[in-house]
């Protein structure tokens, strides 16, 4: 099923054209923001959420659906009541000749989450999630190192998950500009920091300067 979005329904301008064919707009993405909150709201609350006919909303979401936007529904767990509270991030170099294997091998992993080439340092990161270290000890050194496309690894345990978001949408980042470019009329804006105030004196805005503890220590007898 094909909608021409941006001729139907309530919603702003088109946000982006994906698919075969189905033109995302301000109503699309709205659905988008319900479904991720609750997969299985009902079409009557979903259009009520929206504020669209229950038709429209039934039209929409079987249209993001056969446009292949939504891809699929699953059960978000409690992975630490699921008995696998260890996470841990495996960085792995790979032999550049042996992609096709690296890929294969790793497919044949069910316990590996996640998996991303990148750039940088190593190739590839790994997600894995086990009962305990002992376990992600012994997949890195049992059976990734014994895979010979595999020429180095590096792993790093998460020691907490601050945030995990289903996904994002575009309507986020608008959202998150239209926050930062708002201010009261009349209102002074923000003072800029001055040169030389705080431990990061000239450094460009974004950036973090690390104090080691001895020079730490100095500063404060200064200002004391």
């Amino acid at each position: 099923m094909t909608e021409m979005s941006s001729n139907s329904g309530s919603g702003g301008g088109a946000a982006g054209r994906i698919g075969i064919g189905l033109e995302l707009d301000a109503t699309h993405l709205k659905i988008l923001e319900v479904l991720r909150e609750n997969g299985r709201v009902s079409v009557s609350a979903l259009a009520e959420r929206v504020g669209i006919s229950r038709a429209n909303a039934y039209t929409r979401f079987e249209a993001l659906r056969a446009d292949g936007v939504i891809r699929r529904f699953t059960a978000e767990i409690d992975h630490q009541r699921a008995g696998l509270g260890i996470v841990a991030l495996i960085f792995v170099t790979v032999r550049q000749q042996m992609w096709r294997q690296f890929r294969a091998q790793l497919a044949q992993m069910p316990e590996v989450e996640y998996c991303a080439i990148t750039t940088g340092q190593h190739d590839a990161m790994i997600q894995v999630r086990m009962a305990d270290v002992a376990e992600v000890h012994a997949m890195v050194t049992e059976r990734l190192a014994n895979i010979p496309a595999v020429k180095a690894t590096e792993t790093v345990f998460i020691l907490d998950e601050v945030l995990r978001r289903p996904y994002v949408l575009p309507s986020d980042h608008e959202r998150e500009r239209g926050r930062g470019t708002s201010r009261r009329p009349g209102s002074a804006p923000s003072p800029e920091p001055e040169q030389g105030q705080g431990h990061g004196q000239g450094l460009p805005l974004g950036k973090m300067r690390f104090v080691g503890a001895a020079e730490g220590r100095a500063a404060l007898r200064d200002e004391s």
